[in-house]
């Protein structure tokens, strides 16, 4: 996608061949900057911190990280204290697993000194399979946009919550995939954008990605949704997620089982967007088996913002004295899903429905 008429990625090599370059999220929409990994924990930083965040790009991240411990000592030590360094980041995404746990198997068959150039190869074709995954989630998710435009006759309106767009993958996007396509191709869309909160990332960083592609689109209050369904101004729904269970339980950004319900309530159609690596064969429960993350009370309590001098500053926004609880995501039963929009097509949110995409594995 493209920033000022540029395209990026929000990760790449950088010109030297081995240090990483990533776009600095935390400094967005206010300011445009890039940060240099040079290390393993710079990687690990970069993901703790939320330099880089969404499911698929922490993995991507993650997989430059395992690439810089190998620059750094190829040992069978390192890789394994890199691994679980790297691990410890992040609970709830199942890409960051997922991610090293392949990099970890495919390095660990390879003779120190072939380690570090087969770990950058390897960290460069999950990016550009990600980006892959990501267009043809674009594909699949647009034939709904389509559908949703001949009934209107109009502006199709979508809600969507925090930011599964391209900042949050390594291009185009999961939720804003569908989106952007549909947009390029001429269809008239309109995006309600969450503001997110507590990091506010669907004001912050969703706006700036559609104001950057010319996608028209209003930032609402995180509570703004059901209104705005009961009012029939939601013909669809498309969110992202960081963890799908095996029998289709969503697991994303604090809010979203609220969205869901409100989409329930009202008949609005809800679709998650997702890559396959982020689906847990592993995981049956989704409220009962995924890990919720809960983040520094920090985030609630004080926000980030632009003065009208033009100052970025830091303020509190909660009563002094006050406790704060930051659960960074909730999850959402398959049965208010209308369906799972995947690279390989869209399927209900059920066990059989994903085995159906994906038969390879029903064992």
């Amino acid at each position: 996608m493209k920033v000022q008429g540029r395209h990026y990625r929000p990760i790449w090599l950088d010109d030297d061949g081995w240090r990483v370059r990533i776009i600095d999220q935390t400094r967005l929409p206010f300011a445009f900057e890039v940060a240099v990994l040079e290390s393993s924990e710079d990687a690990a930083r970069a993901i703790r911190d939320m330099l880089v965040r969404g499911a698929p790009l922490i993995g991507v991240t993650a997989a430059y990280g395992m690439a810089l411990a190998m620059r750094e000592d190829p040992s069978d030590l390192w890789l394994g204290q890199a691994h679980e360094r790297l691990m410890r980041t992040r609970p709830t995404a199942i890409n960051l697993r997922w991610a090293l746990d392949d990099m970890r198997m495919r390095l660990r068959g390879l003779a120190p000194g072939e380690r570090a150039e087969a770990a950058y190869a390897r960290a460069a074709e999950l990016a550009d399979e990600d980006v892959e995954i990501n267009r043809l989630i674009g594909r699949h998710g647009l034939a709904l946009i389509e559908a949703a435009a001949a009934r209107k006759g109009g502006p199709v309106n979508i809600l969507t919550h925090c930011n599964a767009g391209w900042l949050a993958t390594c291009d185009w996007g999961t939720a804003t995939s569908p989106i952007y396509q549909a947009h390029d191709a001429g269809i008239p869309v309109h995006v309600w954008v969450d503001e997110t909160r507590p990091r506010n990332q669907g004001g912050h960083l969703t706006a700036w990605e559609l104001h950057n592609h010319g996608v028209p689109h209003t930032v609402v209050v995180d509570n703004a949704g059901g209104h705005l369904m009961q009012h029939g101004d939601v013909d669809l729904c498309f969110v992202g997620t960081d963890r799908v269970t095996a029998t289709g339980d969503v697991c994303n950004k604090i809010g979203t089982y609220l969205k869901a319900l409100a989409a329930k309530d009202n008949g609005v159609p809800f679709y998650v967007c997702l890559p396959s690596p982020t689906i847990d064969w592993t995981v049956r429960d989704g409220v009962a088996e995924i890990p919720i993350e809960e983040r520094a009370a920090a985030e609630v309590t004080h926000v980030t913002g632009l003065t009208d001098e033009g100052e970025v500053i830091r303020t509190r926004v909660v009563s002094p004295g006050s406790l704060a609880s930051n659960p960074a995501f909730d999850v959402t039963p398959g049965r208010l899903v209308t369906g799972l929009v995947t690279e390989r097509g869209v399927t209900e949110a059920t066990g059989s429905g994903l085995l159906r995409l994906f038969p390879e594995r029903a064992a």
